[in-house]
């Protein structure tokens, strides 16, 4: 069975925002959602490598001292600015609090859990993240009804004050940028071309790639870029490509467009 929150994928690619669904995030959760209100966003206090190494901890929970059963999050956020759709329905992320008035952290508030230790090792946040961050929360925001001030971070919804330290961001200054994407009046976002510029005499440049798709394009990248070749643009091969991209100064954003088509003929 699907829970309620089954529209989140297409709210964030309206955004124009990269995904990676989770398999079997449709029916993932610790139960049916109530009438959502806004958002509280975390870091996950993870590895300080990888851009999204905390994931299986955040589908699965955690164990240990003080152990939490899974999902943990509604949306991982990665290093790239890639959000990974863990759950559609109620997940152990809030706690104890309140904010707006509202005490049903998990029940009411979907929780964004972006990748990041929280330590001054990890500072400033990727340019790229922190956009999607904002752009991400404005897109859920705007889904719901709801302004800024329906996003909180962790550490201002958590009771008693001090429970938590998450996200490491200025929230009031967060908040401002997401209250910019709403009304318009933030810069657009960098859209990456949906192909490459024409070649000599006017032959059509090739597409840019990403997760999900496949064919011989694929394949070449793939080769170029020293993950298995099957003709399927995975995972690995995402992660394949950030490694090609950060190597050589570019947006590690594990997308194959006209900047890392040249880089890749290049190489």
């Amino acid at each position: 069975m699907a829970f309620k929150l089954i529209w989140l994928p297409d709210a964030l690619r309206a955004a124009g925002l990269k995904l990676a669904v989770v398999d079997g995030w449709e029916s993932r959760g610790r139960g049916e959602m109530g009438e959502v209100t806004g958002v509280i966003c975390h870091h996950t206090a993870g590895a300080r490598t990888g851009n999204m190494p905390s994931l299986k901890t955040l589908v699965h929970g955690r164990s240990g001292g003080k152990p939490l059963p899974g999902p943990l999050a509604q949306l991982g956020l990665g290093r790239d600015g890639t959000y990974y759709v863990i759950a559609a329905g109620r997940c152990n992320h809030a706690g104890e609090g309140v904010w707006q008035g509202n005490r049903l952290g998990n029940s009411c508030f979907i929780g964004i859990e972006a990748e990041n230790t929280g330590f001054s090792d990890d500072l400033p946040w990727p340019p790229v993240q922190l956009d999607a961050y904002h752009r991400g929360v404005a897109a859920i925001l705007r889904r719901l009804g709801r302004d800024q001030s329906f996003c909180a971070g962790h550490k201002e919804y958590a009771l008693p004050k001090g429970r938590k330290p998450d996200p490491s961001l200025d929230m009031d200054l967060f908040r401002s940028q997401v209250k910019a994407i709403l009304d318009g009046s933030a810069p657009p976002p960098t859209l990456i071309p949906a192909q490459e510029p024409p070649g000599a005499g006017s032959t059509a440049g090739r597409p840019t790639l990403r997760r999900g798709v496949s064919g011989r394009l694929v394949e070449e990248v793939q080769r170029k870029v020293g993950s298995g070749v099957d003709g399927v643009f995975g995972p690995r091969t995402e992660a394949a490509v950030r490694m090609f991209q950060r190597a050589r100064g570019l947006v590690p954003d594990g997308i194959v467009g006209p900047k890392t088509w040249r880089a890749l003929d290049l190489a």
